[in-house]
Parts: C-alpha cells; structure tokens; sequence
C-alpha cells in the first residue's frame, strides 16, 4: 500500500495513453498539487509534457500542435470550464481524466460541448489527494468542523478523498469509527455510502482479511500536534512550514537565490530519503559525512567541521561543491535555519518542558519549570503559550491547578490576546469532556523511558519521550484487541481476524510524528500494511487554526487549502 506509487501510474497512465507527440497537461489548483507532490518538472519533462497550463487561465495561446492531457477534479467549476474550452479548443485532440467519479449528466454536457470531436478519451483516475510519504496522504483541509459538526461541503469533500485513496489503492474496506466522535461516525457512513452506490468500482478481488478503515478525531489527542519535534521532516514542517513538500527559505539570511524556495521530496533527494525519520544531531553528522568526502578529494585547504556554521561557510567557500552537489547546499541551509532557530527560541529547554508534561506526572514539578520557561525573554511567544496549553490540559482537573497564574504569566509578557484565548479553545477542542479514550493515564512515568540523542557540536541531547496516542490504538488494533464499544463497525459484519491493510484518516488532521509512528510499525509488523491520511498535516500553528474554526471562531468560509466541490 503506496499512495505515492499509486499517483505517479496514474500519471504515467495518463501520459502513455496519449501516445507520442508534444503534449501541455492542463489542471487545476488541487491536481496540479497533486502532480508536483510525486513528479518533479524535469521527470515530467522527459515524457514529452512540454507545457503545463491552469484550466482556469484566460490567456493561454492556441498551440494546435499540442495533445491535451487535461487532469482536474470533477467539480462544476471544472466541467463548466471544460465545456468552454471544447466549444473553442486551443489544442489538437483532448484526453480528459478526471480526479473522482464523474457524473453522467456531467459527461453529457462534455459530448454535446464537443462538437469539432477533439476529445479521444474521458476516464477516471482516482489521485483526488496529496501523497506526502509513501504511507501519508493530507487533503489540505484546514477547518473542517464547525462545533461538533462538519462542514457541509468539506464533509462531501472528505468522503471524496477518502474514497479516491481506497479506489487508488484497490481497497473495498470494512469501516471502523471512533464512537465518541459525531464526526468520524458522519464520516464513515458517507463512505459507506458511496462504497454501496459505487458497488462496481469497488468490486476488487477479494482478500483473506478484509481490509480495514479507521476514521478517527483529532480531538481525542491534542497534545501531539502542540509538541516540538526533532525528526527531520516533522523538524521542517514545525519550524519553516513544508507546503506540499516545499518550503520557503527567502527569510533566511544570505540564502543563495536558487534557494529562496526548496522542495525536500523522498522521490527526488536521496539525501532526505534516508533523513527524513532520523533526529536532528544524527543529520547533522550524516551532512558533515558526506562533506568530508568531498573534502577529502581536495588536499588543499583542509578544515575542520565542527558545527552547523562551520559547514555554512564551508559551501559557500566552494561554488564547484555548490554545482556538484545542489541536494547538500539546499540540507545545509535548512539544517543551519534550524539550528538558529533552536538556538534562538531555546528550543532543547522549551521541548524537555513540553515533553515533562506530555508524558510525566508530577504535577509541581511541571508547574514550577512552566513558571521558569515562561520568564525566560528568549522563549517565543507560541512556544510560551503552547506551554500554558500543555499545562491545561495535562493538568485540567488537578486539585493544585495554577492555570489561572500561568496566564497571568502570559499577560506579563504581553502575549496577544488572540494566543492567550487560544488556551481556553485548545482545552474546548480537546479536553477532558471531549475525550473518548484516556489521553493521559497515571502510569504514563513509569511506561516511558528517556532517550539521549548525541550529535553535533551546537546540537544538544533532546527528549523524545512522548507517543502519540495513535501508536497505542494501532497497537490494540493490530493485536485485535481494540474494543468494539469504543471504535465499532458500520454495518452488522465485523472482521475475525486481525487486520492486515489498514488505511487510518485523521479528521482535523495527522501529524508527522504520527507518519512517524506508522513508519516504524509498518517495519516492525510483518504482515500488516499501514496507510495514515489527514484531513491536513499540521503543525503547531495550523492546528490551532484548526482549532479556532472547530470552536467556532474561524474566519467565515474557512481557510480551504483544497478546492470545495
């Protein structure tokens, strides 16, 4: 189960049933996200796709010498602006592939707009999300409920999604739900839906084991979307922003121009494919490895590399290393953002707070290295304030509960109003009254061990205490222990055996830790194959944008980064 490999055949599908010949792949907003994610340009290129074009653009020059290859999602804007373009089609022959099933009434309209006969070919390839990781998908949703409610069109949009990954990966599942969510169980039964209406899509070859769904809520685990990370695509994503795997580097001080935007994908840079789970000291040395052999193939000039900054100026010192080697000037640069950034925003002393609440329970303790952490200047204001949350709802019903100070703490800072709400939102979201499962468990001191990461020089040990509550779940599930009452079936049948393909979505969205978490059991389960999809990815400041809308303070019409049908 590879979401990634499952886009990119569409893709080559759709190239080679085109034929020879110059081609322009024409598409709109979310599938050219959805192409750029698993094909680089230049890949693109090599199979004669010489343009790319948006559905919606006015501009675009009649090239009759071009085959069409149009991708789009099968929204009424789309096939509104589909039957435009047939009425007066700027290229030779059109091969329209839709992103979800299309409607009959809809295909009609397309037959009776193409009266020159320029379209060769409809059909339906089901890439209707973003394949991050190989075992990730995101619809890049943000803001999917309002209250205990969906959306109305991001629930249809959801369901589309989701069941374009199931389609994609030939899986006609049995679903499973989180009980104390509404809006897993809403979820789940307009899959279900579709799975019964569509029954001939769904008629896959039948397995053993069915495969299993399960649809669950955000809600149930707060805490792991507040925490600092240290793995390196969690790192990025928390602390510059990945945006379908690119980030945007023109802040960063004296960053080269080819630079200013970078994309970090496992399918293009093998430099990050083999980094993107390992913790920050462990990249660092794996950049100053490959450094010193390059290094020791010029005699001349030898230096030593110490630290982070030492290889900064090592690269720049070297435009010939620069040209051989883009991969490892674009790591360098990050791995330095980084590094400032955790140095500047004390984020080794931030991060063993956030994990002693995360996972401890002592209480006192907690509370006076909150108090310290938040009168410390260096401590940014987020960072301070997803203390206070941490401490909210860790320590929500505690007889001692020093909530009330903290914020007091907050307001001496001068935090912005917005952020100091934010604490009340987040424990709305996600506290205790919410909860279908036990977060937080009295023996969590006892059940978890530290671990010591040694790296670098300038980079610390760091704690990596916390599991999210996914990896818990996961496990009673792959055991065949998870409870019916707590996570049930739609429908009367329910699975003997333990499950083997399981495709996890996260309503109000996943986690790189939580990708993380599904990595490592994908290896160290044999037998069992694991697929995680979010409604987002967040990090910590989208999650709280995810937060504001699910309590009802989100800006009107929602902060969609995916087209609404």
């Amino acid at each position: 189960m590879n979401v990634t490999l499952a886009v990119k055949q569409y893709v080559s599908k759709m190239i080679e049933t085109s034929g020879t010949g110059m081609k322009v792949l024409l598409m709109d907003r979310d599938t050219t996200s959805v192409v750029s994610v698993v094909y680089s340009q230049s890949e693109i290129l090599q199979k004669e796709v010489y343009l790319f074009e948006r559905i919606e653009s006015q501009n675009r020059e009649p090239m009759k010498h071009l085959k069409a290859l149009c991708y789009l999602r099968p929204t009424k804007e789309n096939v509104e602006l589909l039957v435009q373009e047939l009425r007066k089609p700027k290229y030779s022959v059109y091969f329209i592939f839709f992103s979800n099933v299309i409607s009959k009434s809809e295909i009609k309209a397309l037959a009776e707009a193409d009266e020159q006969e320029v379209v060769a070919e409809v059909q339906e390839f089901y890439g209707d999300f973003i394949a991050l990781n190989p075992h990730l998908f995101s619809l890049n949703l943000v803001g999917v409920s309002r209250g205990r409610s969906w959306e109305p069109s991001l629930l249809q949009r959801c369901t589309q999604g989701l069941t374009a990954v199931l389609l994609s990966l030939k899986k006609c599942p049995m679903i499973r739900y989180q009980l104390s969510s509404e809006l897993s169980k809403r979820l789940a039964e307009s899959v279900k839906q579709i799975i019964t209406k569509e029954y001939e899509l769904f008629d896959f070859r039948k397995t053993e084991v069915p495969p299993l769904l399960l649809i669950l809520d955000r809600s149930d685990d707060a805490i792991t979307p507040l925490l600092n990370q240290w793995t390196y695509q969690a790192m990025v994503h928390e602390l510059l922003e990945l945006n379908n795997n690119r980030i945007d580097l023109s802040r960063v001080a004296g960053v080269n121009k080819d630079l200013k935007e970078a994309v970090l994908s496992a399918e293009s840079d093998e430099f990050y494919a083999n980094n993107l789970y390992l913790n920050f000291g462990e990249i660092g040395t794996n950049i100053k490895n490959l450094m010193e052999d390059f290094q020791k193939k010029r005699p001349k000039g030898q230096q030593k590399l110490e630290s982070i900054s030492d290889m900064k100026a090592f690269v720049e010192t070297y435009p010939q290393f620069k040209k051989m080697s883009g991969t490892v000037s674009k790591h360098v640069t990050v791995v330095g953002e980084l590094s400032r950034l955790v140095s500047e925003r004390v984020l080794m002393e931030v991060s063993e707070v956030e994990q002693e609440l995360a996972c401890q329970s002592d209480h006192g303790n907690a509370a006076q290295m909150v108090r310290r952490m938040l009168q410390n200047p260096r401590v940014s204001e987020l960072d301070a304030v997803r203390l206070v949350m941490l401490y909210a709802l860790r320590y929500e019903r505690h007889a001692n509960n020093i909530l009330p100070a903290l914020k007091g703490e907050l307001e001496r800072r001068g935090t912005s109003e917005h952020l100091k709400q934010m604490v009340s939102r987040v424990v709305e979201f996600g506290g205790k009254r919410v909860r279908g499962s036990d977060l937080i468990t009295a023996t969590d001191a006892v059940a978890i061990t530290k671990q010591f990461f040694k790296g670098l020089k300038g980079v610390e040990n760091v704690y990596t205490q916390h599991q999210p509550l996914l990896q818990d779940t996961l496990d009673q599930l792959i055991k065949g222990r998870l409870k019916d009452t707590l996570f049930p079936y739609v429908g009367p049948s329910a699975l003997r055996d333990r499950p083997q393909d399981i495709i996890v979505f996260i309503i109000g969205g996943a986690t790189y830790e939580e990708a993380l978490c599904v990595y490592n059991l994908n290896r160290s389960s044999p037998g069992v194959r694991l697929v995680l999809g979010g409604s987002h990815v967040h990090n910590t400041r989208s999650f709280l944008e995810e937060v504001m809308f699910a309590t009802g303070h989100g800006s009107q019409g929602g902060s969609r980064h995916g087209n609404r049908r």
